[in-house]
């Protein structure tokens, strides 16, 4: 397993559970992964008048005609359950006054199903309590500041992962290596997360001959933080907006619905910035309980803002990426042996748009689909024997500043056709995935086509192994 987020730590659990040996490779403590703070919730259909039906809606008509049906009907059907199962491994979610799970309302959601921890900062809650339960258990072997280096591949299957730590490079076979190593917003300049966050398990399948899918959906949230300071770019998260918070262009003015789907409210944003001319748009939330969102005071107090009388400077920022390694809906790749999970994965769930909060129930859905199709691999040969696909060399500031740029809310043939010769693979292979999509379809939008192309429906822009980038339909 590389990676200890909200999804590496809970395949890792489950696999443990089921009887494997788990080796858990993080490239950071315990808990600091980017789940850590994940702000958003988990999207359930546990209120009563909601359903998986319902959900399952939501969710196609926020992806914008690109979602894939299967994946959204497993994730609305799985959910509650993976719920019940988090509150059994000891996860407490937030409860009203008569001890119900208090759901909270997102942008897109058509009711009440987001289930929160600690109002805010669920990833932390959520990270924290399994990897408490990771490292008490006796079948989970975990190697802190240990970084995945390579693949091992044997015959055109994975075997195992190659991986440099503090006891120096080590070879781990594995009959199923998981990859659950987040996502590559942080490739963007303005990015809502950590630093790490740059497509390294997109890499390490690609340069292993794995496909890859949908890389031009990036999500870009319309609300971080604008400050000249270290937190510029906090997530200021969409529930606040669900709770009341309202959005006003210079002169005061309301300018869009504020619980639209994350690109018509970004969009509307970017619009508002680029004619206007200004760094940002205020974000009111006077009008809401800020005490149940404490970790975002603390973080606006330290820069002398307060939520409860002053307005907030907000401007979308990279955020989420709905595509990565292309899997089934057990997590499969296309090369055997290799299996992802979370948001280095791609099933085509998220569409063009991903749906607030269906991210962290994905990381449980498919976290436990994942690790019951790894223990059904064959068992790996001998690790010393195999052929490293290494990683290539980190992203530079230059690849960040032109992905901001060239592939950023708006992008055209021009810009693109730049950043296909930059030195980042998957800088490369972004730009090619967006050339290839000669249509705008919700977080993808090209300046040269303007519309929404319905032959596209459906279809998912594939890259080889090889580099080469098509159009297939998925069932």
């Amino acid at each position: 397993m590389v990676g200890a987020g909200a999804a590496g730590l809970f395949c890792a659990l489950v696999a443990a559970h089921e009887g494997a040996r788990v080796a858990l490779v993080s490239s950071s403590p315990l808990p600091a992964s980017a789940s850590y703070w994940a702000q958003g919730g988990i999207a359930a259909a546990l209120a009563a008048g909601d359903s998986p039906d319902r959900h399952a809606e939501d969710t196609m008509a926020a992806g914008r005609g690109a979602a894939r049906a299967t994946a959204v009907r497993v994730l609305c059907e799985e959910s509650p359950e993976r719920v019940r199962e988090l509150e059994a491994l000891g996860v407490r979610f937030d409860a009203d006054r008569h001890g119900s799970l208090a759901l909270g309302l997102e942008g897109g959601h058509s009711a009440r199903r987001i289930v929160h921890a600690g109002g805010a900062a669920t990833g932390r809650r959520i990270t924290r309590e399994l990897s408490a339960l990771a490292a008490a258990h006796p079948d989970v072997d975990i190697f802190e500041r240990t970084t995945a280096t390579a693949l091992l591949m044997s015959e055109g299957r994975c075997t195992g992962v190659s991986v440099s730590g503090p006891q120096g490079e080590a070879r781990i076979a594995s009959r199923g290596t998981v990859l659950a190593t987040g996502g590559a917003a942080a490739l963007w300049e303005r990015t809502t997360n950590p630093s790490g966050s740059v497509g390294v398990g997109l890499a390490l399948a690609h340069a292993a001959g794995a496909h890859l899918a949908d890389l031009e959906f990036a999500q870009f949230h319309p609300t971080a933080l604008v400050s000249d300071g270290p937190r510029d770019g906090f997530l200021i998260t969409e529930a606040v907006r669900g709770e009341g918070a309202t959005l006003h262009d210079a002169s005061g003015k309301r300018f869009v619905d504020e619980l639209a789907p994350r690109d018509e409210v970004a969009l509307a944003i970017e619009a508002e910035l680029r004619t206007g001319g200004a760094r940002s748009v205020a974000l009111d939330m006077s009008g809401v309980d800020v005490g149940r969102f404490p970790n975002i005071v603390k973080a606006l107090t330290e820069i002398g803002i307060d939520p409860s009388r002053d307005t907030v400077p907000v401007a979308p920022a990279a955020h989420y990426t709905m595509g990565g390694v292309a899997t089934d809906l057990d997590g499969r790749a296309s090369v055997g042996g290799l299996l992802a999970v979370g948001e280095c994965a791609c099933t085509g769930l998220h569409g063009a748009n991903r749906l607030a909060s269906n991210s962290l129930a994905e990381c449980f859905v498919l976290g436990r689909r994942a690790a019951l199709a790894a223990s059904e691999e064959e068992p790996a040969p001998d690790p010393s024997d195999a052929e490293a696909a290494r990683l290539p060399a980190p992203p530079s500031p230059r690849t960040r500043s032109a992905l901001w740029r060239h592939a950023g809310l708006r992008r055209s043939a021009e810009g693109l056709r730049e950043l296909t010769g930059d030195p980042y693979p998957v800088a490369r292979l972004i730009a090619a995935s967006c050339l290839t999509r000669q249509e705008s379809r919700g977080a993808h939008q090209r300046l040269d086509f303007p519309d929404a192309d319905p032959a596209l429906d459906g279809r998912h822009t594939v890259v080889e192994g090889s580099g080469g980038v098509g159009l297939e339909e998925w069932s």
